[in-house]
C-alpha cells in the first residue's frame, strides 16, 4: 500500500530554514508527479509546490516562490521541500502528496 512518511519539521527563527522530506513506498515512485500542501490553523489547505516526475518541471505558490524548492530523489524514492527566508505566516502542518493518498504531515513553525 501507498505510504507517505513525513520528516524534517519544527521550529525556526524568521529568515531560517528547514527541509522536509518525504519518504514513499508502495508505488513506482518515479512515474507519478508528487505535491506539498500545507494548512495553518483555521484555513483551508493549500497547495505549496509540484514536481514532475522525472523532477524536470515544478511549480510554486505565489507565496513561496523564490523562497521555496521541491526536489526529488527517484533512486531515495524521496522527495524534499527545502525552505528558505521563512516567514511566520510559512507556520503550518506540512503534508506531502500523490493524488488521493496523504503523509501525516509535519509542524513547521516560524517564530522569534
Amino acid at each position: 500500500q501507498v505510504q507517505l512518511v513525513e520528516a524534517g519539521g519544527g521550529l525556526a527563527q524568521p529568515g531560517g530554514s528547514l527541509r522536509l522530506s518525504c519518504a514513499a513506498s508502495g508505488f513506482t515512485f518515479s512515474s507519478y508527479a508528487m505535491r506539498w500542501y500545507r494548512q495553518a490553523p483555521g484555513k483551508e489547505r493549500e497547495l505549496v509546490a509540484t514536481i514532475s516526475s522525472a523532477g524536470y518541471t515544478r511549480s510554486y505558490a505565489d507565496s513561496v516562490k523564490g523562497r521555496f524548492t521541491i526536489s526529488r530523489d527517484n533512486v531515495k524514492n524521496t522527495v524534499y521541500l527545502q525552505m528558505n527566508s521563512l516567514k511566520p505566516e510559512d507556520t503550518a502542518v506540512y503534508y506531502c502528496n500523490l493524488n488521493d493518498y496523504w503523509g501525516q504531515g509535519t509542524q513547521v513553525t516560524v517564530s522569534s
